[in-house]
């Protein structure tokens, strides 16, 4: 029996949600190397104080952990902890000031907490180094045993 067919949009589910995943970091990335530099206009031009506390710490964890899902690099951990640090802003930064986050001005902090959430719980789709970690390590358990082993012409003609 023929195998169905899969249809375009299931075939095109892992290269979106890799895409989707690469734009949301590079975002978030962005977000903070401006805190952190004081590049790409925000704060002024000027950078959070080195350590400040929780600005500089969530800008770090913006920088590194968006880059490295970004890069699909231990995506899925460092997307928890980046999901995580955005629902701490929330709660601590935002939510004093009004209950709903179009209220309060939350709305990327919400976002971008149930994004990483997102990504952390279905994993990082296509273009990813993960993948290509993992491929290469079951090509290594495999490639051994699937390897036939030459015998030399001498011994198979005996």
């Amino acid at each position: 029996m023929a195998a169905t067919p899969r249809p375009l949009t299931e075939q095109a589910t892992p290269h979106v949600l890799g895409l989707f995943r690469i734009v949301t970091a590079l975002l978030f990335a962005c977000h903070g190397a401006s805190s952190i530099f004081g590049i790409l206009g925000a704060h002024g031009g000027h950078s959070l104080p080195v350590g400040q506390w929780p600005g500089w710490w969530a800008a770090l964890i913006q920088l590194v952990g968006g880059a490295l899902v970004l890069l699909g690099l231990g995506t899925r951990p460092a997307a928890l902890l980046c999901s995580g640090s955005m629902a701490y802003a929330y709660f601590t930064v935002h939510q004093e000031h009004a209950l709903w986050p179009i209220q309060n001005g939350g709305e990327l902090s919400v976002l971008f907490c149930w994004i990483f959430l997102t990504v952390a719980t279905v994993g990082p789709g296509s273009f990813a180094i993960d993948s290509l970690v993992r491929r290469a390590a079951a090509g290594d358990r495999v490639a051994p045993q699937a390897r036939p082993t030459a015998k030399s012409p001498a011994k198979s003609a005996a």
